[in-house]
């Protein structure tokens, strides 16, 4: 009976241990946004972004693995499974195999998880993280896979495929461990350790259009019910939007929505230098609209720009770090690499 005490002290001992070295990952995705998008951003807001405060800067290839253009879901799923795919595909490669995610491997090793996304929770990117499906257009499988998911806080909008289904499951009656919450006060106030917010019926609006909650208070509010359970925890945020006003040609739907995503990532830096043993990766999974800055004036904040497509464009785009093994991500490297690069941040000494 000692001995048994005995070991089982050892190995919770070891256990704490080792999360206490286990790195906080944070995964900031803006989508769309080249490094245009951050020039404008920036410019517009009076030459300053918060990625100045970071320490290594890479670059990644976005390219899929049937064309020199991605599409949102074969980057995400490059980012957070490590393989490339076919556009369209979620969590599978190009057999479609499933492959597990960074998200998945982290809460193996006892992780908190959370994802947050201004676009619908079920959305290429956000979904890249849980779903395996051929076709990211299969919103209601995906939000059923999400219900059958261990991810611990979830935001975004697409309530009506959890609801109002062809099936006609209503999932959220049927995710009986999880709280849901519909407003930003009740989300503060939950302490239920897994809560999922859906925060419109459908795809939110823009910013301009009223979007509500911010980016930058749901992100904040997270952080906190993360950091409470005092387990190390993986976050992947989500500035969905600078990729919609990519494809809409309109520089000012871009700059607001950058304006957020980066005031968002101030946030999560501050979190980072206050706590420690966190990682940051700040990236985007493409380039929208071919976006070239053409004029401005920094002093009134302004800046005028053209786009060349309204789809995505192939350009390579910036990786930023900061944190506990940030090193790890400058270079040049496929898009795969940011999720081989996290892995090894989980066991790095």
């Amino acid at each position: 009976m000692k001995f048994l005490f005995l070991f089982t002290f050892f190995l919770s001992s070891v256990i704490g241990f080792s999360q206490q070295n286990s790195p906080n990952i944070i995964l900031m995705i803006g989508d769309g946004m080249g490094l245009t998008q951050i020039s404008s951003g920036m410019y517009a807001n009076g030459n300053q972004t918060a990625l100045e405060e970071c320490s290594f800067i890479g670059l990644s290839k976005t390219a899929a693995a049937n064309r020199l253009v991605t599409d949102s879901a074969a980057s995400g799923t490059a980012m957070a499974c490590g393989v490339k795919t076919y556009n369209g595909a979620l969590g599978l490669d190009t057999k479609n195999t499933p492959h597990k995610s960074i998200l998945e491997f982290c809460k193996e090793k006892g992780y908190t998880t959370a994802l947050l996304a201004t676009s619908s929770i079920l959305h290429a990117t956000p979904a890249s993280f849980y779903a395996k499906v051929t076709s990211r257009r299969e919103y209601e499988t995906i939000a059923f896979q999400l219900s059958q998911h261990q991810v611990d806080y979830f935001v975004g909008g697409g309530k009506k495929f959890f609801i109002d289904r062809k099936d006609k499951r209503n999932l959220i009656n049927e995710m009986t461990d999880y709280t849901f919450v519909e407003t930003l006060e009740e989300y503060e106030t939950s302490s239920g350790p897994k809560i999922g917010f859906l925060t419109y019926d459908e795809e939110p609006p823009s910013l301009m259009e009223g979007r509500v909650p911010s980016l930058n208070e749901l992100t904040v509010l997270t952080l906190e019910k993360l950091k409470a359970t005092e387990k190390p925890f993986f976050m992947m945020v989500e500035g969905s939007q600078i990729d919609w006003g990519g494809h809409d040609n309109n520089l000012d739907y871009v700059v607001s929505e950058f304006k957020e995503f980066d005031t968002t990532i101030r946030k999560v830096l501050e979190f980072a230098k206050e706590e420690g043993n966190t990682l940051v990766i700040i990236t985007a999974d493409h380039e929208t609209g071919g976006l070239a800055l053409t004029n401005g004036d920094i002093d009134k904040g302004k800046v005028k720009g053209s786009f060349n497509t309204k789809g995505h464009s192939a350009t390579m785009v910036p990786v930023f770090s900061f944190g506990k093994h940030a090193a790890l991500f400058s270079g040049i490297y496929e898009n795969t690499e940011i999720f081989h690069k996290m892995h090894a941040a989980l066991t790095k000494e």
